[in-house]
C-alpha cells in the first residue's frame, strides 16, 4: 500500500512552493525513519510512513486560500485515498489522527505514539541548514522582507515579534520547535539543529550592520 500512496500522493505536490513541496515529504520521510530506529518502543513503522506522506497534501490548497486548514482537510483526504486502497478501518482513523495532529498552529495533540514520530520528524525539517532556506523560501512566497534594520535584535522574540519579517519567524516558531518535540530521539537531533539556527542567527545580526 505505501507505494499505491505515494503514487496518489504526489499529485498534490505538482504546484506546490519549494517550503512545502514534494522535496519536503521525503526529507520527513527519510526524518521519521531515523527517529523509528531510534527509538526504543515498537512503533508500527506503515502508519507513521502513510501519514508522512499523505500529511501536507492540503498544503498547496491552504495556502492558495481555498480551505482553512489544511491538517483537518488533509485528514479527510487522506482517508478517501486509503479507502480507494482497501486500506482497513483502523489504520484509515490512525493515519487520519497522525494527518490532524502534525499541524504546528491548531490544538489537536498527538495522542499515539506514531502521531508524535510524524510530528516530530516533520518539524524537525523547519531546523536546522534546510529549515533556514525553507524560513526564507516561504518568506519570499508571502512577500515578506528577509530583516527589518530599524528594529532591534532584542525585539525579535516570541513575544514581540509580530512575523513582519523573515527573520522574525525564526524567534515566532523555530526556535520553539526543539520544546515542541515528543520523543528522545526526536529532542536530540532538534537540539544539535537549533544550535545551528542558533549559530546562523548570531552571524546574521552581525551582519546585517553592513560589518564585514
Amino acid at each position: 500500500m505505501l507505494e499505491a500512496v505515494r503514487d496518489r500522493a504526489r499529485p498534490y505536490f505538482e504546484a506546490s512552493p519549494p517550503a512545502h513541496d514534494w522535496h519536503h515529504v521525503r526529507r520527513v520521510e527519510a526524518l521519521a525513519e531515523t527517529l523509528i530506529d531510534r527509538h526504543a518502543r515498537p512503533v508500527d513503522e506503515r502508519i507513521v510512513l502513510l501519514a508522512v506522506l499523505l500529511h501536507d497534501i492540503g498544503r498547496a490548497r491552504e495556502d492558495r486560500g481555498e480551505i482553512d486548514d489544511h491538517a483537518t482537510w488533509g485528514a479527510r483526504e487522506a482517508g478517501g485515498i486509503l479507502r480507494d486502497l482497501d486500506g482497513d478501518r483502523k489504520t484509515i482513523e490512525r493515519v487520519q489522527h497522525c494527518v490532524r495532529a502534525h499541524r504546528y498552529s491548531n490544538a489537536v495533540e498527538p495522542e499515539t505514539l506514531e502521531a508524535k514520530l510524524v510530528c516530530d520528524a516533520d518539524n524537525l525539517d523547519a531546523l536546522g541548514a534546510v529549515g533556514i532556506a525553507r524560513v526564507f523560501a516561504h518568506g519570499a512566497e508571502i512577500g515578506n522582507p528577509i530583516h527589518d534594520s530599524a528594529r532591534a535584535t532584542a525585539e525579535h522574540d516570541a513575544d514581540t515579534g509580530d512575523g513582519a519579517t523573515q527573520y522574525d519567524h525564526f524567534y515566532r516558531k523555530i526556535l520553539d520547535l526543539p520544546a515542541r518535540m515528543y520523543t528522545d530521539a526526536g529532542r536530540d537531533l532538534a537540539t544539535d539543529r537549533a544550535a545551528f539556527v542558533r549559530s546562523f542567527l548570531k552571524r546574521f545580526d552581525d551582519k546585517v550592520t553592513g560589518d564585514v
